[in-house]
């Protein structure tokens, strides 16, 4: 029997798909019954008459991972867990939050893990938690890369990081785990959440592109991935699943040309983010809303980090989608995942 946390989720749900072809007997936890929905859509998506015989498969049980005693119950019988649940933000006030839920989750998880006795585990931290320290710019970091909180380190990543150390800290009580860092994921999905916004951003005729660039990989890549390495003799160890390095101008081009839209054309400076940033953030205090960009957010949109995917090619002889099909992909699926992208906005 097969446990997931966070199929709701971009990762999550692509996972369940590729799960729902081998297993018969899962079980997914959720904490909002609409999302469930959206995971219904994308299995119809790409399973289309046979969906609702895969999605029947999955027995889906209302759990927070924080609630230790429910967990334990909902967990019980099953021998392969999937950790997909986390919460992505980089909103000063989410801090606590994350933390809580991403580390001590992850901590009330491998907990789990070992007393329940699982025969594996398989995390999914993020490239947030991989260091780039004394790395310049044009040499891809490795899995080996040390991370260093500094003043500039994201909450986000303060907690991916985190909740790694909790698996790596199971491992040597003996769980049997592996652990895969995604770098930016595209897929199908909601465009009003995680990495998918940007789409929304483009369809709704975004002028503007940052100088950075980062790494991008196909939502359905990641999950194949996890699939595979819990299937093989593969342990204690962590692989990066990177599909691309892009900037983010290539990036918001692929999907800007995808959409029919026209390319976001003006360079953002470093003195106009910053001008942005503080404006968003003034906004959201008197409207009482989430800010559009927040300074975590401005800063990354600056750098250019690289990541290599050759360990987890070499381990599983894995080939990465290209990411223009990644997007062509996202944008297919939006009108069967009826997502509100705004296209005929100017």
């Amino acid at each position: 029997m097969v446990f997931v946390t966070g199929g709701t989720g971009l990762i999550g749900s692509h996972l369940l798909v590729e799960l729902a072809k081998q297993h018969n007997q899962i079980t997914a936890i959720y904490r909002n019954p609409k999302k469930i929905e959206t995971v219904k859509k994308v299995f119809s998506y790409y399973l289309g008459e046979e969906s609702e015989r895969y999605f029947s498969s999955i027995q889906w049980v209302s759990c927070d991972i924080l609630d230790v005693v429910q967990l334990k119950e909902v967990m019980q019988g099953h021998q392969i867990v999937y950790h997909c649940a986390a919460i992505v933000s980089f909103k000063r006030r989410d801090y606590t939050k994350m933390i809580r839920t991403n580390r001590v989750g992850t901590e009330n998880i491998v907990n789990l893990c070992l007393d329940l006795k699982v025969d594996k585990l398989c995390y999914v931290s993020s490239t947030a938690a991989v260091g780039n320290k004394d790395i310049p710019s044009d040499v891809e970091v490795t899995e080996n890369g040390k991370w260093e909180k500094t003043n500039e380190t994201s909450g986000y990543s303060i907690s991916k990081y985190g909740a790694e150390k909790e698996v790596w800290r199971g491992i040597e009580e003996g769980l049997n785990a592996v652990i895969v860092n995604p770098s930016v994921v595209i897929g199908a999905g909601d465009w009003n959440e995680s990495s998918l916004i940007i789409f929304r951003s483009i369809a709704r005729g975004l002028k503007f592109y940052s100088p950075g660039a980062n790494a991008f990989v196909d939502a359905r890549d990641v999950a194949k991935i996890m699939v595979e390495l819990v299937k093989r003799d593969i342990h204690n160890e962590r692989f990066l699943c990177i599909g691309e390095n892009l900037s983010f101008q290539e990036l918001f081009n692929l999907i800007a040309d995808r959409l029919g839209k026209k390319r976001p054309k003006y360079k953002v400076s470093p003195l106009l983010m910053g001008v942005a940033w503080r404006l968003a953030t003034f906004w959201a205090a008197i409207t009482f809303r989430s800010p559009a960009i927040t300074k975590s957010s401005a800063r990354s949109a600056f750098n250019v980090t690289k990541f290599s995917n050759h360990k987890i090619k070499d381990a599983i002889g894995f080939e990465f989608t290209p990411i223009e099909k990644a997007v062509e992909n996202a944008v297919f699926a939006a009108p069967m995942l009826q997502v509100e992208h705004a296209l005929n906005k100017s």
